[in-house]
């Protein structure tokens, strides 16, 4: 085992321990977790496709949910070389090399209508796992389809900052608010593993976040209107953070509406449920203490009511059905959830 491995599994012991109190319906909570979690990644593990793939129903968006999954593997402390799950990393990673194309998009834009998304969640997943590279050929390549992705992000990128589900030239300029928070935290992963990433890229992103800003703290479907949304705003506070924005007048704003829409995790009246609570806890967990443990608690509790165990050669598995993209994509959604107190990727650490 590396040091750098062992540093990380014993990093993500010690804040899931801290995380925890030690009473004994705790204990009793915390082995539940981890025995969905691990019943959850198995799940995963054994429907990854022969070609290194997972899909949503029908078979759709393949990029998009190969590199979900692959973030949910990577936050159980498994890398592209050590770990439970590195043949699964790695062949994720094979998988995507091959699906990059010659203009630097990662996914197939004549079967996908929104691959940006693909793209942007390919850049997040492939920047986590270059720093485990050691194979100075693989690293190499690796280094290229990165830095193509960022350019072709840079040129996918409508005049007004944001993104659409495809580039600015295939959409007419229309852009979207989470596909833009895609193409944002995949550009800051790739930034963090020393990928160049053009700074006005950045900078015009988080001005149209800005711009779709509603006066109550809302963010906007789109720079065109289309009301505030408590997941793009979710998701658009973890990219402030990730980017560093911390302005104590703005941020605090956008804070207010999520804690009125999201702080209660039962409450449904909003669509996206999983993908809210995806970056909304990113956000909470950013800010740790108390507002990490009361939001976390009572969310994880939920997540582990609603996930199905089914067995399968001798093996417990769970996985979660809600979501009409599919199971693959809620799982993903939800382990990468639960298990953020691990610490294990760069892009989610404190």
């Amino acid at each position: 085992m590396t040091s750098h491995f062992a540093a990380r599994i014993a990093c993500g012991c010690l804040l899931l321990l801290s995380g925890w109190p030690v009473s004994p319906s705790a204990a009793a909570d915390l082995a539940r977790r981890d025995r969905v979690i691990a019943g959850g990644l198995d799940w995963l593990a054994d429907h990854q496709s022969r070609l290194g793939h997972w899909s949503g129903n029908d078979g759709r968006y393949p990029t998009a949910m190969t590199a979900m999954c692959g973030i949910a593997l990577l936050c159980e402390g498994s890398t592209i070389t050590q770990g439970k799950y590195q043949t699964n990393v790695r062949r994720a990673v094979d998988y995507l090399i091959s699906r990059t194309r010659q203009n630097g998009l990662i996914g197939d834009p004549t079967g996908d209508d929104r691959y940006t998304y693909g793209h942007g969640f390919a850049m997040l997943f492939l920047s986590q796992v270059l720093g485990e590279e050691d194979d100075l050929s693989r690293r190499e390549e690796l280094l290229d389809v990165l830095s193509r992705a960022v350019v072709f992000t840079g040129r996918a990128q409508t005049k007004a900052g944001g993104w659409g589900y495809v580039s600015a030239k295939d959409g007419n300029g229309f852009d979207e608010g989470s596909t833009t928070i895609t193409q944002v935290q995949g550009l800051r992963g790739c930034r963090n593993a020393g990928i160049p990433v053009p700074k006005e890229i950045i900078d015009s992103a988080i001005q149209y976040i800005r711009n779709c800003t509603l006066p109550d703290g809302g963010v906007q479907y789109s720079s065109k209107g289309g009301g505030g949304r408590p997941a793009i705003t979710a998701a658009a506070v973890a990219c402030l953070f990730n980017a560093g924005e911390y302005d104590d007048k703005y941020v605090p704003k956008l804070l207010k509406y999520c804690e009125n829409r999201l702080g209660n995790t039962s409450q449904q009246g909003f669509g996206h449920w999983h993908y809210a609570h995806y970056y909304y806890s990113q956000v909470r967990y950013r800010e740790g203490g108390t507002r990490w443990a009361d939001y976390r608690d009572p969310l994880h509790g939920k997540i582990l009511n609603e996930a199905v165990e089914t067995k399968r050669g001798g093996k417990t598995h769970f996985h979660w059905s809600q979501g009409y993209i599919g199971p693959v994509y809620t799982t993903a959604i939800n382990l990468t959830i639960l298990q953020l107190d691990r610490g294990a990727l760069p892009i989610y650490q404190r």
